[in-house]
């Protein structure tokens, strides 16, 4: 039986009539040369933003359930357009939302969770020699309503598809040649990764690398599916990310992900007050608030944590209201700035890490504002002036422009 690929394609990909002609030759040859695909689509670029613009016109707080029914939208054009192409280069192709793939979800609207994929109708499909091309990032509920996965989520959405065929491999198709050290755009040095591990992903995934979304890597590592990040503007092998760890720089870090629109918010008065912690945390989930590194200051017996700086209005004058019943102290704010993270291998000490950045970036006047750290993973927080400096001279220092 001939191997099934899925191949997902993002937004820039399928971004104009240009690129879907470019991306319905590159299937058709693939095609014909006897490989067995089913394609996941993202809504052309700048789509979804346009729906989420017009439902804001109408109302700024529009129910949930009616947003994931609105922008669902943006993926039933791109699908159907490509359809359109491939069926005019002489092949069986059929545009698919995610209610006739019977993509199952929960029915936490704007962030749903696939729970199951039917895989009866796409397997009939690719017997037929048919191309099933499918609307990522959707799916529907137990009681019919369409629901949306958020951003990213037609990678997931490609992933947990390939679980269910039991694909060759899931190949993910974006606009750059696959996995880098850093983003290419900050630093001029990053260098393409051959491979990199499961669990280095995922971390760069979560601390800002936007070339896959974090649930798809973590739903690929669940499931055993073979993944590969690669361009639909030009050939190359990609990035395959790989259940093992390969050889990386000699300093232990595998890349240096970041996430700039930072805003940092520290309380006084919370480390002696476990109570009132638990109320700003709970309060901060109810207003659907995600918060990013919380770490003690503990000189200031205070909490910090970090959060997008568009929140940040928000949450000052929930936490103002908050301290009409909570003993809350002093509270202090900063914006913008930007998490810088360095992930490792595993094999580097991330205490010995952190004192050489810290070190590094002093020297330079870069006033580090928190540190955190896990296993593989160290974030700093600095102003957001100084990202690129921070982060070439980082790149430089552990031997990552050598890669």
């Amino acid at each position: 039986m001939t191997k099934i690929y899925v191949k997902k394609f993002g937004g820039t990909s399928v971004g104009t009539f240009e690129r879907i002609e470019a991306v319905a030759d590159a299937i058709a040859k693939a095609h014909f040369e006897g490989e067995r695909q089913v394609l996941v689509l993202s809504a052309m670029a700048g789509e979804t933003n346009r729906l989420y613009a017009m439902a804001a016109n109408i109302d700024p707080l529009a129910p949930a359930r009616e947003l994931d029914m609105l922008v669902s939208a943006g993926e039933q054009v791109s699908i159907a357009l490509m359809s359109i192409a491939l069926a005019r280069r002489g092949i069986n192709a059929r545009s698919l939302l995610g209610s006739q793939v019977k993509v199952r979800t929960n029915s936490q609207f704007g962030r749903a969770s696939i729970e199951s994929v039917d895989t009866g109708l796409l397997m009939q499909l690719l017997d037929d020699g048919a191309v099933p091309v499918i609307a990522g990032f959707q799916g529907v509920n137990e009681q019919g309503d369409v629901t949306t996965l958020g951003r990213g989520g037609s990678d997931t959405t490609a992933v947990a598809i390939a679980a269910a065929l039991d694909a060759a491999e899931c190949q993910i198709f974006t606009d750059v040649t696959g996995v880098f050290t850093t983003d290419p755009n900050i630093d001029p040095d990053a260098q393409k990764l051959d491979s990199i591990s499961f669990e280095a992903m995922y971390e760069m995934a979560r601390q800002g690398a936007k070339v896959l979304h974090p649930d798809s890597v973590a739903c690929a590592r669940r499931h055993g599916v073979v993944l590969r990040v690669l361009s639909s503007f030009e050939s190359g092998s990609g990035t395959l990310i790989r259940f093992d760890e390969p050889e990386h720089s000699g300093s232990g870090i595998v890349g240096i992900a970041v996430t700039r629109g930072q805003g940092l918010v520290s309380v006084a008065g919370l480390v002696d007050q476990p109570q009132a912690e638990v109320a700003l945390f709970q309060a901060l989930a109810n207003a659907s608030v995600d918060t990013d590194l919380v770490v003690q200051l503990a000189d200031e017996k205070a909490l910090a944590f970090t959060l997008a700086q568009g929140a940040l209005d928000r949450v000052l004058t929930l936490i103002d209201r908050l301290a009409l019943e909570q003993p809350l102290a002093e509270v202090r704010h900063e914006s913008p700035l930007a998490k810088v993270s360095l992930v490792s291998t595993g094999k580097a000490v991330m205490a010995e890490v952190g004192a050489r950045v810290t070190e590094l970036l002093e020297a330079q006047n870069i006033r580090v504002k928190l540190l955190s750290t896990s296993e593989i993973k160290l974030s700093v927080v600095i102003d957001e002036v100084h990202l690129q400096h921070a982060v070439r001279s980082l790149h430089r220092a552990f031997d990552l422009n050598k890669v």
